[in-house]
């Protein structure tokens, strides 16, 4: 609907009762400074505790960024909101009476709050009838098995608000409708009741002999229920229907009894099952959500993000095969913040194969809590399941795990991180044969590196790139060839930054290069070594790729001047190819930003601005990198 112009009175009341602490903390972990509140600005990359919020001036203010304003202001920068949805919002959370300048909106949007006021209050009596029913002779069975099977004591049942649907078709119907006079569509509306087919004005209870469980919102209203059959219906759980109140891609079950814990223990676990988010509550273990028994979405890992600083997620999905694809579709939701170490993310399979809720049935909460803090990273878990299953001594399975590994480290942004983890591939793989995996480590550093970004990045490319990529790469490359003494640093400053030769024929030359490595010749550390007539040998049989390269085994004027003059051509080189590599994904980015519809995906439209934000500002450090090596370059003598 359209929002109406809302009464001054109604502004200033919700002004004064929405507490900005209240609302900050919702969406950032603050922690007490004094009189003052600290946390990580979410308006911005923020690394170091920059942002504040004061009580007593009941306002908000970052020193890093400048962002800063009251409640209302917040919650329209945070979610790009209007000013009156965000009054709105506050008036339902905070009880205010909302007035409108016009009399015929007012009416209207009386009567939507009133239609949301009354689903929640519907479903809250539901809950207090299926906790009564539990404990009435109906409910006999369902409460054995909670108590007998699941093991529950009478307080975790109470806090979670556990309850019993009786078997008949229309039990809750004749509750809600005929005893407590609710509108049938307001309770057909909140989930509760199906019509029957063919027959108007007829309804039948959505859940019958179920075990019922509550499914809360952050304010600790009830949104929805999951029902658990008790015999052989099926499906064995059957979760309440999309509603105006319930959406599953944004709800996370106990996130609201979850979130205190999350935020002092500075990790969130995710589990697959309401029973072992219950089991584990029970056990003493409260950092634990879980999701309605859909794929995680980004939008429900990004909740949890805003309750932990160090940004550690768990996910203990079951160890058997529905688990573990639950497990890859999850990270596969947050795989692009796990490569930016924007989340740190770990995989919990339990050995024995059990669920939490089982394995506690016969461990002690200590003994599960060790199986959180040794749980493996998500990448280490990724590499396992690539090597799992597959007999690495037939070729084809053993080419499997090769390839299924070199797609998950071609998309590391960090050279170090790729080193250690081709290192560990390597080792894994050799199966302790130190020879060979001298071998792997080299073949999958080739692979990787033709998995990584130039693959993917020429129609990004301009001409004018091309050609300064054609200068900067063949000049190290040259060097490389002429100058042995400066092999190593040319090797180095690729690594530092991350840097690959971009353009066919340079890689050309460079693989053999490494193959020569490879084959055991010293080429960086024996400046002796005759290394042109190598690689000239070795490229006989390549006659059309050696023309495109034969100019670099000689030297013209400008050849020898850069021989000459070897530190300062590495580091105007290496800053020249990564200035293009920053130009090819920040126009990468800008075409997927333009192509995002930021109304519906904000979050992925905000990421990618960041990003182009990001790049054009190493884009500017590298242009006064260059413009200072090429000032060093003309004033500097020519010395051997």
């Amino acid at each position: 609907m359209d929002i109406p112009r809302l009464h001054p009175d109604t502004i200033e009341q919700v002004r004064q009762r929405a507490d900005i602490v209240d609302v900050v903390s919702e969406h950032v972990v603050l922690r007490k400074l004094g009189k003052d509140f600290t946390g990580l600005c979410p308006f911005h990359d923020d690394k170091t505790p920059s942002f504040t919020v004061s009580p007593s001036k009941q306002f908000y203010y970052c020193f890093s960024c400048g962002a800063g304003g009251n409640a209302i202001k917040f919650l329209m920068e945070l979610g790009k909101h209007s000013f009156s949805e965000v009054v709105l919002d506050l008036a339902k959370r905070y009880q205010v009476s909302v007035q409108t300048l016009e009399p015929a909106q007012r009416q209207e949007l009386q009567r939507q709050l009133s239609v949301r006021e009354q689903l929640h209050e519907i479903l809250a009596l539901t809950a207090r009838f299926f906790e009564h029913a539990l404990n009435q002779p109906q409910g006999k069975a369902a409460l054995e098995y909670l108590t007998a099977q699941r093991k529950l004591s009478a307080t975790t049942i109470q806090q979670f608000q556990l309850g019993y649907a009786p078997a008949g078709w229309e039990t809750l119907f004749g509750y809600l409708v005929e005893q407590k006079h609710y509108p049938v569509e307001l309770v057909e509306q909140a989930g509760l009741i199906v019509p029957r087919k063919g027959s108007t004005g007829s309804y039948y209870d959505r859940f019958r002999d179920r075990l019922m469980i509550p499914i809360h919102d952050l304010q600790g209203r009830v949104v929805g229920f999951g029902g658990r059959s008790l015999g052989d219906e099926q499906p064995k759980y059957l979760n309440s229907p999309e509603t105006e109140l319930f959406d599953k891609g944004n709800i996370l079950f106990a996130l609201d009894k979850a979130r205190a814990a999350i935020a002092k223990q500075d990790q969130a676990v995710v589990v697959e099952g309401y029973f072992d988010v219950i089991a584990l509550h029970s056990a003493g273990i409260t950092n634990v959500v879980a999701s309605m028994g859909t794929a995680l979405s980004l939008a429900q890992v990004r909740q949890l993000l805003r309750y932990t600083e160090s940004k550690r997620i768990v996910f203990n999905f079951d160890a058997d095969r529905a688990g573990t694809q639950a497990a890859e579709r999850a990270i596969g939701e947050v795989a692009a913040l796990a490569y930016q170490g924007e989340v740190q993310l770990r995989i919990l399979n339990i050995p024995t194969g059990k669920d939490p809720d089982e394995f506690l049935q016969t461990n002690t909460p200590a003994a599960y809590q060790q199986l959180l803090d040794d749980s493996p990273l998500w990448l280490d878990w990724q590499i396992q399941q690539a090597i799992a299953g597959h007999d690495l001594n037939q070729a084809d399975q053993f080419q499997q795990s090769v390839q299924a590994i070199v797609k998950l480290l071609g998309n590391l942004p960090n050279s170090m991180l790729r080193t250690h983890y081709i290192q560990k591939c390597a080792e894994l793989l050799s199966q302790g044969n130190s020879r060979l995996m001298r071998q792997l480590e080299d073949n999958l550093r080739l692979q990787v590196r033709g998995e990584r970004w130039h693959g993917r990045s020429q129609k990004w490319q301009t001409s004018s790139e091309r050609d300064l990529l054609e200068e900067s790469e063949g000049q190290l490359l040259r060097l490389y060839l002429h100058k042995p003494l400066h092999r190593q640093a040319i090797v180095e400053a690729l690594e530092a930054r991350d840097l690959e030769f971009s353009l066919s024929h340079h890689r050309f030359l460079w693989r053999q290069i490494l193959a020569l490595k490879e084959a055991g010749f010293d080429v960086e550390a024996d400046p002796s070594l005759d290394l042109m007539t190598l690689l000239q040998d070795r490229c006989t049989d390549f006659p059309s790729d050696m023309s495109k390269i034969y100019a670099l085994f000689q030297l013209d004027e400008t050849g020898d001047i850069d021989v000459l003059r070897s530190a300062l051509v590495i580091r105007a080189a290496v800053a020249s190819m990564e200035k293009v590599m920053c130009e090819k994904r920040r126009r990468h980015f800008i075409s997927l930003w333009e192509k995002t519809d930021c109304a519906t995906a904000f979050e992925l439209g905000q990421f990618y601005y960041k990003k182009i934000c990001a790049e054009e500002q190493r884009i500017q450090d590298l242009d006064r990198e260059r413009q200072t090596t090429f000032e060093d370059l003309v004033q500097a003598p020519v010395l051997s």
